[in-house]
């Protein structure tokens, strides 16, 4: 199969380059039209993000139509000096190498992120719009179905995708381990820094019932508490709020202490003594590292948190191993299904399933005709002979006439199908 993928992404172009060759999502349909009009190019996707921008083509020629596709990346975006100026920075897979490029894209092994999940989305979306605009086919059809399966598989069958890898996920994830369930928790912000902010968002998104906000310009607390659909409270009484908070998340500018030993000691006498956890994210700290001494009472910093995603980043890299594993069966089988689609092979199976029937038939009625002598037992060979020779004659033309056209592989599908060369029930 003559799969050609050719690309930049984030490991290989900084990003001038990424954002000099992005396709706008309004120019995307002329885009895909004209690079299915490229010389040689028969099936065509564009996958575009802010990380990668990736043409899947299937193509008459691998080294004709890899240089096509460059071509298009060069003329459509105008750049000048392309060659010199963009080329150092693409890579192009072909065959094998392409497919197995595609599995990993999909399953987020090529990610700058490893497990994260948008960009299997995003290659949903680039390969319904090749749908929708019909620039895809058989063979790139079962590319991206694959692809999809592979990714899911990775994700069903190693842990890749779930240990926290953000600052705000480890956040959520140190909360359940904490207090197991968030439902019916409340969180409290002291400050409204952007990483507290989005560490607020997903524990909401996982559970909490009730947020508080607390900064020092109190409409800067309504405006955000509304946005959570919680509770301002004023800058001053925000130590007496703080009794009615299980998450707590300081991030303001203070260059001081503003979560002091002696209050928390209050607040968790208050509480009598729930758990309170403490995610202190500013630089320079806001919360009195002394509070961890009191029980009940856990606190971590930012080192902690980053510490936490690093540890997770090492066990996504272990997990990604198994997932590679997975990908090298999904290749091999993506390949026997490619190899199936040879037109030769196709044939031969055709005309030996066809003559093994007729053996067949041949052995079951020959007993029931008496007293026929070798002439005439050759005679019926040669007459059941001649039957299949005329029924297949017009397929056979068709296939051999097809072999080398752009439609040959769906023609070999058709036929495997139909007579079920490949033995399935």
């Amino acid at each position: 199969m003559n799969i050609v993928v050719v690309g930049v992404s984030h490991k290989t172009a900084p990003v001038e380059i990424r954002e000099c060759l992005a396709f706008p999502e309004k120019s995307l349909p002329e885009c895909l039209a004209s690079l299915a009009k490229a010389p040689g190019v028969n099936e065509c996707l564009i996958l575009s993000t802010c990380n990668r921008v990736e043409l899947y083509c299937l193509v008459q020629d691998l080294d004709k139509g890899a240089q096509a596709v460059k071509e298009f990346l060069y003329q459509r975006f105008h750049v000048s000096d392309g060659p010199e100026k963009v080329g150092p920075h693409l890579y192009c897979y072909t065959g094998t190498d392409a497919v197995r490029h595609t599995f990993r894209v999909a399953s987020s092994l090529d990610s700058m992120m490893v497990g994260e999940p948008q960009i299997l989305g995003q290659l949903k979306e680039a390969y319904d719009f090749g749908l929708q605009h019909k620039t895809t086919g058989l063979i790139l059809n079962r590319l991206m179905k694959k692809a999809i399966m592979v990714a899911k598989r990775v994700r069903t069958e190693t842990k890749i995708s779930q240990s926290a890898v953000s600052i705000s996920y480890a956040a959520v994830e140190l909360a359940r381990k904490i207090f197991g369930n968030l439902e019916q928790k409340t969180v409290m912000l002291l400050g409204a820094g952007e990483m507290a902010e989005l560490a607020a968002r997903h524990l909401m998104n996982n559970g909490i019932h009730h947020v508080i906000v607390a900064t020092r310009t109190y409409e800067n607390a309504v405006k955000l508490a509304e946005e959570f659909k919680g509770e301002a409270v004023r800058w001053d009484d925000f130590p007496r709020a703080m009794v009615n908070a299980d998450i707590l998340i300081a991030s303001t500018g203070a260059p001081h202490y503003i979560v002091k030993n002696d209050e928390m000691k209050h607040v968790i006498k208050e509480r009598k003594y729930r758990p309170i956890f403490c995610i202190d994210i500013s630089v320079p700290r806001n919360i009195d590292p002394a509070i961890n001494e009191i029980d009940n009472v856990y606190l971590y910093d930012i080192d902690d948190l980053q510490s936490v995603v690093e540890a997770n980043i090492k066990e996504r890299h272990k997990e990604a191993e198994e997932a590679e594993n997975i990908i090298a069966g999904e290749v091999n089988t993506f390949l026997e299904w490619g190899s199936s689609l040879e037109m030769v092979p196709t044939i031969v199976a055709l005309r030996e399933k066809i003559d093994g029937i007729r053996r067949t038939e041949l052995e079951k009625a020959l007993p029931r005709l008496d007293g026929l002598d070798e002439k005439q037992i050759k005679a019926v060979e040669s007459l059941t002979n001649g039957i299949i020779n005329k029924v297949l004659h017009d397929p056979m033309t068709t296939l051999k006439k097809e072999a080398n056209g752009e439609n040959a592989a769906m023609y070999v599908e058709a036929v495997r199908k139909m007579f079920n060369l490949d033995g399935k029930e």
